[in-house]
């Protein structure tokens, strides 16, 4: 082991057999990952640098190779397990050019070790892998087959080590933190941008020796009308009576997540919204109840869905998703999900966002927790905050 990786050779040689294994299952010589969660897991790179073209090369056997660009390669170094030998850069004139792109060099890299005819498979649907990167990698590799493999690093990760368990446990702790500043800090002509910039000194500060990350989603903090739409920031306003705000936050640490939210009402909430509360918490407990090793997915929502029918409310979308290591846009680890029509087994050691928020006509009441599939029993919520709307006058 070389560099900083932040988990054992004995890890990543887990997470190598299980991408291995999911190759050989789609009749792959290799795999090209993109996907800067996928590279960080399987390597252990941590670099903002996923906004020029790298990736992580995982053939049949030996270490993986990292790629990316000449001045990130230093990056690789200090951070991936591998070898020096394995972790490759290319020049800067590849680098946003008319010209020339960055998948030529990729390609001769793929020659070089015997995969110019070799079947490959790449993330077509990812945020990092664009249309032209796809089309020049074919036209310089025109003898390879390149196939999808959206997905196939992602769904290895469901089930989470006690090493990574422990990574989110602390990140829980975080969260905690961070959501306590928000309610506590929240009050009538507070400025928005105020709190939130409290909300994230809290996360970055972390939790004693338990450091913060940068979260994969910045602080979402709508108030009012705002808080009908899902996934809204802030602004420069300031928080006023009779307005519900929900926080949809998340501690980091070392890329790994634990999201929570919780809603606040400064004032008297109407009694549509207490009612809506009571009956959310009732499913979300229904929900908990029914997410056991052993159950599927889509347990967890109809369980959520039921209590709602029960009491009028309806509702659509999915609610949850597995959570873990990642990097910006987003949290989720983009495999199964918390819906009705979803049917993944649950297994001890995945974890999930339950995710059961409720936007009305004219507010949005989010209650939600981070949870642990279990051995014996219903999920283990890892965040600590009561679970309930919060009425400050």
């Amino acid at each position: 082991m070389s560099g900083n990786a932040p988990f054992s050779a004995a890890e990543y040689d887990r997470r190598l057999t299980l991408a291995r294994t999911a190759m050989q299952q789609a009749g792959l010589d290799a795999i090209f990952v993109t996907d800067p969660s996928n590279q960080a897991w399987l390597t252990g790179y941590d670099g903002w640098s996923f906004y020029v073209h790298q990736g992580v090369i995982v053939m049949s056997e030996g270490e993986p190779i990292w790629w990316g660009r000449h001045m990130d390669m230093m990056g690789g170094r200090r951070t991936c397990w591998m070898g020096h030998d394995n972790i490759l850069g290319y020049s800067d004139h590849f680098v946003q050019s008319t010209e020339i792109h960055p998948m030529q060099d990729l390609a001769q890299v793929l020659k070089a070790r015997g995969l110019g005819s070799a079947r490959i498979g790449v993330e077509m649907e990812n945020y990092y892998y664009s249309a032209k990167a796809h089309a020049v990698l074919m036209t310089n590799l025109p003898d390879a087959q390149l196939s999808d493999a959206t997905g196939l690093v992602n769904w290895q990760r469901l089930v989470k080590s006690d090493d990574e368990i422990g990574f989110i446990r602390k990140a829980a702790g975080i969260s905690d933190k961070v959501m306590q500043t928000a309610l506590e800090r929240a009050e009538p002509g507070m400025r928005k941008n105020d709190l939130v910039a409290d909300i994230m000194h809290a996360g970055i500060t972390g939790v004693g020796d338990d450091w913060g990350d940068y979260p994969a989603i910045v602080p979402l903090t709508p108030s009012g009308l705002d808080a009908t739409a899902a996934h809204l920031t802030w602004n420069g306003d300031k928080m006023q009576t009779g307005e519900a705000t929900f926080f949809e936050l998340s501690g980091c640490y070392r890329r790994y997540h634990a999201p929570l939210c919780r809603t606040i009402y400064l004032g008297t909430p109407p009694d549509e919204m207490k009612r809506t509360e009571a009956a959310q918490l009732e499913g979300i407990a229904a929900g908990l109840d029914a997410a056991r090793a052993g159950n599927r997915t889509c347990d967890i929502a109809n369980a959520f869905m039921a209590v709602m029918a029960k009491h009028g409310i309806e509702r659509q979308g999915r609610m949850g998703y597995p959570i873990g290591l990642s990097y910006p846009p987003d949290w989720g680890e983009r495999s199964a999900s918390i819906r009705t029509e979803d049917t993944t087994v649950l297994q001890a050691g995945m974890v999930f966002h339950f995710m059961p928020a409720l936007w009305m006509d004219t507010w949005g009441l989010e209650t939600t927790e981070t949870i642990l599939i279990t051995q014996d029993g219903p999920a283990e919520p890892l965040c600590t905050i009561e679970r309930k709307l919060f009425v400050k006058a």
